[in-house]
């Protein structure tokens, strides 16, 4: 007989299962059928799922359901997954039929596994602890699944809000470094108005700032659990003490504030939970993306661009043109944008999907919900570190192109109203001078109204008058 195998049975058969595998028929199953995408499942998720386990163990054994010693045993497997042990044994792909069966299986047998283990046994001993009676009691997919995928995304939603904060920081620290440095303002790429720069950096630190409350506040959405629901959240084959015991203990293991949902069947039926929160962090990559296409645009040329900010330099920008520099941290921010926001249709998608008692697709939503957050915490981190950290201004180059656009002219019309400064702003421009130098030459005011009507760093502000209006 090979000793390298061991043979385990389900409803369809047999199959042979490697001797030193922890996982068991069920998972070797579900790798044989699903094997489309190569991702494998979200760590966190796999984490979340363990600490369930530990949670229901301990409840199951308060409650005299389960045996001391296979509750202990089944709790220390649990708690070496949840520091990430035993991560290559869990092998299903992310993207899985059965609304997270294979993924909820195979962590019933890992840790049946390896509790068996602790007790001296070996893999594949079920009568010591089984999968399904023992690690999998008073369960369903269907309430482990969507619960873990609560915790997980509360836990990946903190460092990413954190990372938020940072760049919002060092965004309002780049607020106060430019605040007297006057530029032209821009409207659909058209010169409009003066701004001050640092005007520029305070809109983009306030839009992270919305986003971080965002975060905030959705945590209190995935609170709310149908942990105990069972297979439909009717709470079948559960006791009803154990629901509340095992919402009390996951509650105390994952150190959130988790609740058991009002509406169990609700939550069971319905991911529009996972809509919301997708739809929030699309929100935050709408942000990124449209800071780093600014600086992008700021940043441009040098010389035959805007110019007016300068980013880090952090590569050679080309194999053929010498010297040239790109900036390729806000390009990767972007890209991490697009993926996101491709991902938040994914999840809508599947969140419609669901039909009766469950949705079949929460795989892909917990795939793509997970990865997002995960993603965008790296992003918003080397986007503040990498890139916005040592952003400095041109000051010279922001002088020179208000002082030869229009963007001052609309200055003109509180004094000489707006088609007179029309005229003027079109003189300048067929002339190639100044809107000032302009007004002057057109006879509109004097020179030294000018330096009253065009003083730049007013302009950035709403007019403040001490006198009345002139009378047109």
């Amino acid at each position: 007989m090979d000793k390298t195998v061991r043979i385990e049975k389900d409803l369809l058969g047999e199959r042979e299962v490697s001797q030193t595998a922890y996982y068991g028929i069920h998972t070797v199953r579900a790798v044989e059928n699903f094997s489309m995408s190569g991702y494998a499942v979200n760590s966190t998720l796999i984490k979340a799922i363990a600490l369930i386990k530990k949670a229901a163990a301990q409840a199951n054994c308060e409650l005299g359901y389960l045996a001391p010693e296979l509750s202990k045993a089944i709790c220390q497997a649990a708690e070496e997954v949840m520091t990430g042990q035993w991560q290559e044994q869990f092998v299903v792909d992310a993207l899985q039929g059965g609304a997270g069966t294979s993924t909820n299986m195979n962590v019933n047998e890992v840790l049946a596994n390896r509790a068996i283990e602790i007790l001296g046994g070996e893999c594949g001993d079920y009568h010591l602890v089984h999968p399904l009676n023992h690690v999998n009691l008073h369960q369903s997919t269907n309430d482990i699944y969507p619960t873990a995928l609560r915790i997980a995304a509360i836990w990946l939603l903190q460092p990413l809000s954190e990372a938020c904060a940072l760049l919002q920081q060092r965004l309002q620290e780049k607020e106060a470094e430019f605040a007297g440095i006057v530029k032209v303002g821009r409207t659909q790429l058209q010169d409009a108005v003066p701004i001050m720069l640092g005007q520029e950096f305070s809109a983009y630190a306030q839009a992270i700032s919305r986003d971080r409350w965002r975060l905030y506040k959705v945590e209190e959405r995935l609170r709310q659990t149908n942990l105990g629901g069972t297979a439909v959240g009717t709470g079948m084959n559960a006791d009803q003490k154990y629901i509340y015991l095992i919402n009390e203990r996951a509650r105390q293991l994952a150190k959130i504030g988790l609740t058991r949902a009002e509406n169990m069947v609700d939550t069971t039926q319905n991911a529009d939970v996972f809509v919301e929160v997708s739809g929030l962090i699309k929100a935050l990559a709408v942000n990124l993306n449209k800071i780093a296409n600014d600086l992008r645009l700021l940043s441009s040329g040098p010389a035959a661009g805007l110019g007016e900010i300068r980013l880090p330099e952090r590569q050679a920008g080309s194999s053929l043109m010498p010297g040239k520099v790109n900036p390729v941290i806000p390009e990767a921010v972007n890209q991490v944008a697009f993926h996101v926001i491709a991902g938040d249709a994914a999840i809508t998608m599947a969140a419609q999907g669901g039909q009766l008692e469950l949705n079949a697709f929460l795989p892909l939503i917990a795939h793509h919900l997970l990865g997002n957050i995960q993603m965008l915490s790296r992003c918003v981190a080397a986007f503040e570190e990498l890139c916005v950290r040592g952003i400095e201004a041109n000051q010279a180059r922001c002088h020179q192109l208000l002082e030869n656009s229009l963007a001052t002219a609309a200055a003109l019309v509180p004094y000489v109203g707006y088609d007179q400064a029309t005229k003027a702003a079109r003189y300048a421009y067929h002339n190639a001078m100044p809107v000032k130098q302009a007004a002057v030459e057109l006879g509109l005011v004097s020179s030294e109204d000018c330096i009253t009507i065009f003083d730049v760093q007013k302009m950035t502000h709403p007019l403040q008058r001490k006198t009345s209006p002139p009378l047109r």
